[in-house]
Formats: C-alpha cells, structure tokens, sequence
C-alpha cells in the first residue's frame, strides 16, 4: 500500500508539474500574442500615418494628424482617459496641478470681436494699477488685439515674473484710450476662495479645487476661524470638480481621527490598489461639521462629502453630486508629453462606489449608460444610515436648487447685469460694505430706464408651448378654429412679461448687487453680498444651530436612516433634468 500511495503521488507530482509547464506555455503564448497585436496595429499606425504624410494632396499638420488618431483611439474609453502634447503640458499643469503662472491678474472676454476686462483680483498688478473691468484692451505691447482670440490674448498677457507689460486702454468714461504700464506679477490662484464667520457664529471656507496646497490652504483657513471660537464650520464644496486625491484624504483627515480608513483606489493592476487613511491626530473632531455640494461637485469632492457622510462626522447639505469614481494617473511619454489614464474606481469608507456613468457598458451607438437601479446596492454609513452606491453622493438635507427665470438669464447672457455695474461703478465712488450692500427700489427702478432703449429678448416658457399649440394646431387643420383664442392669449402673455422686471425683481437684484459689490470688494464682495441669498448656507447654519436635529440626522433617527434610496434619488435627479431641459 506504501508503494503504491508513493507511485500515485509521484504520477500526480509528474502530472501537476506537466499542468504547470502547459499553463506557463498558455501564459507565454497568449502574452506572445498580445505582444504581436500590439506590434502589428503600431505598425499599421505608422504605415497609415507614413503613407497619408507623404501622399496626402494638400499639407498636412502632421502633430495634428497624430493627436486627432491618438484622440480617436482614446474617445471610446471615459473622458478622463487623454493624451496631453507637449504644446499643451503648461495649460493641462495650470488646469491639474497648479493654477500658477506670471501675469497681471484679471481675465478677459471677447464681444463682438472686441477684447474687455471681465474682473481683476485684489492684491495683483492689474487692480493696483487701476485696471477695471468692463475697461476694452486695445493693445497689449504694441501688439493689435484685433481679430484675436481669447487664448492668443491670454498669451499676450502671460510672461515672466517681473516683466513690463504695457496694456492700451479705452473706457467708457474717458474721452481718450491711455496706456497703462504695469509689471507682471506671479499669479497663484488660491484653492480656497474665501473663508470667514457667517450667520450664527459659524466659520465658512469655500473650496474650489483640489490643486497642489489645498489641504494646507483649509487648514490655515481653518485655524484662523478657530480664533473666533466658532459655533460650527460649512465646507462649501459647490461646483468643485476635483483634483489630487491625496489633498481629499488631507482635508478629510482635519476632522476624522488618526488611522480611519477614507477612500480605496481598486483597479485592474493589483499593484495600484491603495487605501487611504489618515495619518494624524485631526484638528478639530469635535465642533459640528456641514459640507455643501451640488451637481457640479465631484471626484475629489466626492470622496471628501462621501467619507465625512459614511463616517457620520457631517451633514451633506444641497443637491446629489455629480458621480465621478474614477481615478486618473498620468504617464510621461517621449518628447515631453503624457497621456493621462483611468487605472481604478475609489471607493469611500461604507464601500461604495459613487460612479454614476458606465463607460464600459456603452449601448450599440456608442452612447453611455448609467448604473441601473437594479445593480445599485445598499450600503451602511458606521451609524448605520442606509446609503447607495452607482449615483453619486446624495445629500442628507436635499434642498432643490432654484432656477433664474428667463429674463434674469436674458439680462446676464446679453451682459446687460456687466454693463449696468459698470456704469454704476462710475457714478458711484464708494457703496456700503458687500454684506450690508443692497439696491434700494429707487436704484433698481434706474436700472430699469437702463434697460428701456436695450435688447434683451428672450422667450417664456409659455410663448414656447404657445408656439407649439400653433405649429400642432396648423397640422391638424385646427388652428383657424383656434386663431381668436391664440391671438388673445399672446397679447396677454407680452402684457404679463411686460411685469417680468417687476416680477423677478428679487432675484435680478442678486445678480446685480453681486456684480456691482465685486466691483468695489472683488471676489471677496461676490461672496459676501450674496450670503444673505444663499439657501443652502442658511439650511446649514439653521442644522448645525438646532442641536436635536443634527444628533438625529447624524444617528440616522427616524426619516434620516435612509439616504438617497434609489427610486426617491432617481426621482430627483429626473426632476432636476427636467428643470435643465427647461432651461
């Protein structure tokens, strides 16, 4: 019986190591294969591209020709996955890592083929040198800025640290065009825009990207309110579309305790999957926490709402976010270029993944799905609180964000809102602090004669489904039975928009006491004008003031277990579709 047991177990030794040697042989074949595949399209690549170079009937771009393939080839992936040229490496590291470069501070826009200053930003060379906006830039170094575009211009405004730079300037009020004689300055946008004290004692910090320093920017901003001994503190992450991951886990960790797990990175490489946690003892883990975000908010802003909610440590207040899991990672290619890659999903702290879009799962036109209810699972915050993976980060206070009618976006769009500030900043030498400053009903009926000689048509919603009556009425053959009754409501539909300026008045003087302020205060003024407006910073200093509440939605008491079940986010995310389409 021993022999036989020892020949039995040196057959099946001989036959594993036979299984071993045909599985490696399988390997090496199918790596061999893949190794030719790759081989073989690189060389009809580069066939294609040799022969259209050198046949081709008319010049060719050939840098362009290579991108535009490249492109092609990308396109069918995600839309994070690209390919960045080495022309284009300072404008993709301003965008992704570091809004840092040499100028003077204020932007531009064209109209009607002209150059203006759209605004200046305090402390830079422009609003020393008394640059305004609504001033036309007529020349930039002797240079015409006529016929160029917003990027050539750009340019011409960009430079070296310590460079003259000499701007050609025409305003409105001055008979003459003047030149101004500035010198360039290094220009470093801020991660965090403002922060400071609001309603109710509470400290505010508002965060606009995830870039090379933002978690040191929050923290500073964070120590500072400190020293005012406050209440609670909002994190407005409204429109903030991510950045560098690692910032997240930074300024996740500013209010979570030290070796608590925040994000995890799974992909197909197992070398790449990482778990993030922090690693430092948090700055302040106690006072009540808000972060706001909205359907702009995403990826890095993502991860930090996602962890603060699935840890329970704040209330995510506004509307669903926008679902960006993915995880991006550059890799330099040769001649200074890079191609920027998707290599995993991330996942926050209960385990769940806030993707919303399913790149691989594309219909047969190409067009992307999303995850569908039925592969949405639930998962458990460490309370216990219900939440839901496949639809980003849905608040736990939804509060529906409210659209401007279509005269107030007519007024804007037509730039009329610009044009009045601009006019009114001339007649004006000083105005009340942004916080306090608001238009009197005799200045808004000024703006209103403003407005008397200016166009600035738009179309209701109603003359939309007017017309349509109209056309559906003309293919039937009805509408000459309809005709009085269609003429009687259109005359009291222009009748009824003639009051839009009277109807809307509230939220026109928010649009306009937030440009003239940014006038007078930059963008510091844009914030604090239009605190007294904002809903959702309300929402959150009335929660984190009502002590009851914010224990009951943080313990998932009551209607605060579950957030964001499928069908009732589903349903949310259709009305506010719905209300873009609108639009």
């Amino acid at each position: 019986m021993m022999k036989q047991g020892l020949v039995f177990k040196k057959e099946y030794k001989r036959a594993g190591l036979f299984a071993g040697i045909a599985l490696l042989a399988a390997g090496i074949v199918g790596f061999n294969d893949d190794l030719f595949q790759i081989s073989k399209n690189l060389d009809v690549f580069a066939s294609v591209y040799k022969e259209v170079n050198i046949n081709y009937v008319d010049d060719i771009n050939s840098a362009k020709l290579v991108k535009t393939g490249v492109d092609a080839m990308l396109d069918g992936l995600d839309p994070y996955t690209e390919f960045v040229p080495e022309s284009e490496i300072e404008d993709y590291k301003l965008h992704y890592v570091s809004t840092q470069y040499g100028g003077i501070g204020a932007s531009i826009f064209l109209r009607n083929g002209k150059v203006f200053v759209s605004e200046v930003f305090a402390g830079f060379p422009a609003q020393k040198g008394d640059v305004h906006p609504g001033d036309q830039l007529l020349k930039i170094n002797d240079v015409d800025l006529n016929g160029k575009n917003n990027d050539q211009v750009s340019q011409l405004l960009k430079g070296s640290k310590g460079a003259a730079i000499k701007l050609f300037i025409k305003r409105d009020n001055t008979p003459q065009p003047f030149e101004k004689n500035l010198v360039r300055d290094e220009i470093k946008q801020p991660n965090v825009s403002y922060f400071g004290m609001v309603d109710g004692n509470m400290g505010y910090i508002k965060l606009d990207k995830f870039l090379e320093n933002s978690a040191a920017e929050v923290t500073n901003a964070l120590v500072e309110l400190k020293k005012k001994n406050p209440n609670g503190i909002i994190l407005d992450l409204r429109s903030n579309g991510g950045g560098i991951l690692q910032e997240a886990v930074k300024i996740v960790n500013l209010f979570v305790q030290k070796d608590v797990e925040i994000v995890s990175q799974k992909g197909k490489i197992k070398e790449k999957n990482f778990t993030y946690s922090t690693i430092s003892a948090p700055l302040e883990p106690d006072l009540p926490l808000v972060v706001l975000v909205n359907s702009h908010s995403a990826s890095a802003s993502e991860i930090v709402a996602g962890a603060l909610q699935d840890l329970d440590r704040a209330v995510i207040i506004g509307q669903r976010s926008y679902g960006k899991g993915l995880v991006q990672q550059t890799f330099n290619l040769p001649y200074n270029s890079l191609v920027k890659i998707t290599i995993a999903k991330y996942y926050v702290p209960s385990g769940r993944c806030i993707q919303e879009l399913d790149y691989t799962h594309r219909k047969d036109d190409g067009s992307v799905v999303k995850v569908a209810d039925s592969l949405i699972h639930e998962f458990k915050t460490k309370n216990g609180r219900s939440v839901y993976d496949g639809s980003g980060i849905y608040p736990d206070l939804f509060i529906k964000q409210e659209k401007f009618a279509n005269v107030t976006q007519a007024l804007v769009g037509k730039l009329l809102i610009f044009d009045y500030a601009t006019v009114y900043h001339d007649k004006h030498a000083k105005i009340a602090d942004a916080r306090s400053f608001t238009l009197s009903d005799g200045e808004y009926n000024d703006f209103i004669k403003y407005l008397a000689d200016k166009n600035y048509s738009y179309t209701t919603a109603s003359e939309k489904l007017l017309t349509t009556l109209k056309v559906e009425a003309t293919k039937d053959k009805q509408f000459n039975d309809i005709q009085a009754e269609y003429e009687g409501l259109k005359t009291k539909l222009i009748a009824s928009k003639k009051n839009d300026l009277v109807q809307h008045k509230d939220e026109i003087k928010q649009v306009l006491e937030n440009e003239i302020a940014s006038r007078y205060y930059y963008e510091k003024g844009r914030y604090e004008t239009n605190f007294k407006y904002d809903k959702e910073l309300a929402q959150s200093v009335k929660t984190m003031q009502d002590k009851a509440q914010l224990a009951s939605i943080l313990k998932g008491e009551g209607s605060y277990k579950v957030i964001g079940k499928p069908v009732l986010a589903m349903a949310a995310k259709k009305a506010a579709d719905k209300d873009d389409d609108d639009e």
